[in-house]
């Protein structure tokens, strides 16, 4: 495969909508974006692998309300296809005051669509 020079439009299209997804807490949509087995994800240092132990985490996760705040996006073709995308931003949840965080997703290419394969989130928060 070669560089998708669409990974820019692809890439930001993709964490808006991943977003948008997510903070209205629609799981069972967001489960669409990961794989049933091979999508990974690192939640704040926990490895999680596959669809449905992904969502079990988002499932298990306290808050009521969030709301993901974009800084920044920032995309990378890949050399077989996927796209590497980075998320700078805050995320607010409840009435709890915003944190900082960064996300990195890894998009791989199947068929004429693309899936979630590597999904690595953590907060901005630093300790001594």
């Amino acid at each position: 495969m070669a560089l998708n020079p669409q990974y820019d439009a692809i890439g930001q299209a993709f964490a808006q909508q991943y977003y948008s997804t997510f903070d209205e807490r629609n799981f069972g949509t967001l489960i669409n974006f990961y794989n049933a087995e091979t999508s990974l994800m690192t939640f704040e240092g926990i490895q999680i692998q596959g669809a449905h132990n992904i969502m079990e985490k988002f499932n298990s996760l306290t808050f009521q309300k969030i709301q993901h705040i974009i800084t920044k996006v920032d995309c990378q073709p890949m050399f077989d296809g996927g796209i590497l995308i980075n998320v700078l931003g805050q995320l607010k949840t409840d009435d709890d005051p915003p944190h900082s965080f960064s996300q990195t997703f890894v998009l791989k290419p199947i068929s004429d669509t693309f899936f979630l394969q590597h999904d690595i989130f953590r907060l901005g928060i630093h300790s001594a």
